[in-house]
């Protein structure tokens, strides 16, 4: 549904983001997460049709970003930082703006707002103005003015900056019930807010892709499959003892009922003889898995690294 191939925007001899690639598939919600500055921003103005690129291959929903600006366009819903919203304005008569503006059918406009209006949960306030609304109320409306006119891709910038707590958590959920029926990029450099919403990441620092892939797997992955947990029932020191013993094992940290194992580089293979040392020291053993790292840790990693500064 969105296809990007060596996309860069250059400002004189500064890139503000250089060689992207990256796809995102129909019904993905994919979170683009980068610290500020990172080029996130100007990602998603060009895919929208905002901002030309310096160079690159652009397609939303088919259409070439730049060859066919208004069937993007007429395909995409965008919700930049500052929702694009006018304060004097009632509510349904701003959507209904917006809708004209999308050019949907003059005889479908009033459905089309109606739908937008519920979905995003406007309902008891459509008739009032805008600039009397709080700010989770008027973000509410930037998100229902980009989905007005039923478009295929969903573009939200930073949807929920500058909101309270309530505010966020219901942003993210009416986020959430877009999968499937859109596809959605959205920015973001707060983390909880892509755990929360998004099936995939891509992580932009410094205007390159460092990373994308699902949560989970980027996070086991970023771990090297070198450390795992054992919880066991029964923790004893002979059992620790002899799973230090094991070939490859470096370390052996015990919290609580739960042994934090970290494998050298060639231990990857003595998983099974951990276990058996478990089993034998009679430690009552539960789970081993591979120990996770979070996204705030992989964030750092990815946005901290030499290779990336």
């Amino acid at each position: 549904m969105i296809e990007v191939s060596g996309l860069s925007k250059l400002y004189g001899p500064r890139a503000a983001i250089s060689n992207l690639e990256f796809k995102v598939e129909a019904g993905e919600i994919v979170g683009f997460l980068g610290p500020n500055g990172a080029g996130k921003s100007t990602t998603m103005k060009i895919l929208t049709g905002f901002m030309p690129a310096s160079s690159g291959i652009a397609r939303v929903a088919g259409h070439d970003v730049f060859d066919e600006p208004v069937a993007v366009k007429r395909n995409v819903g965008y919700l930049p930082e500052v929702p694009p919203v006018y304060p004097e304005m009632v509510v349904e008569d701003y959507l209904s703006y917006a809708a004209r503006l999308h050019e949907v059918p003059k005889n479908r406009i009033k459905g089309a707002v109606d739908r937008a209006i519920e979905r995003t949960g406007l309902t008891q306030v459509r008739k009032r103005i805008i600039g009397n609304l709080s700010k989770g109320f008027q973000q509410r409306v930037g998100l229902s003015q980009a989905l007005v006119h039923e478009p295929k891709v969903l573009i939200l910038d930073e949807p929920t900056v500058g909101l309270d707590p309530v505010q966020i958590i219901e942003i993210r959920e009416l986020i959430k019930g877009l999968a499937g029926h859109h596809t959605v990029i959205l920015s973001s450099h707060i983390l909880p807010e892509v755990t929360a919403t998004c099936q995939r990441i891509i992580v932009i620092n410094k205007g390159q892709i460092v990373a994308q892939d699902s949560i989970e797997r980027l996070t086991t992955r970023m771990r090297q499959g070198l450390l795992f947990h054992l919880d066991v029932k029964d923790p004893n020191s002979a059992g620790i003892e002899a799973i230090r013993g094991v070939p490859g094992v470096k370390q052996v940290d015990l919290e609580g009922n739960r042994l934090l194992v970290e494998l050298q580089p060639d231990g990857a293979g003595q998983r099974d003889r951990i276990v058996e040392a478990a089993v034998v020291s009679k430690m009552g053993v539960m789970e081993f898995a591979a120990e996770k790292l979070s996204l705030e840790e992989v964030f750092l990693q990815l946005t901290t690294q030499e290779g990336n500064s």
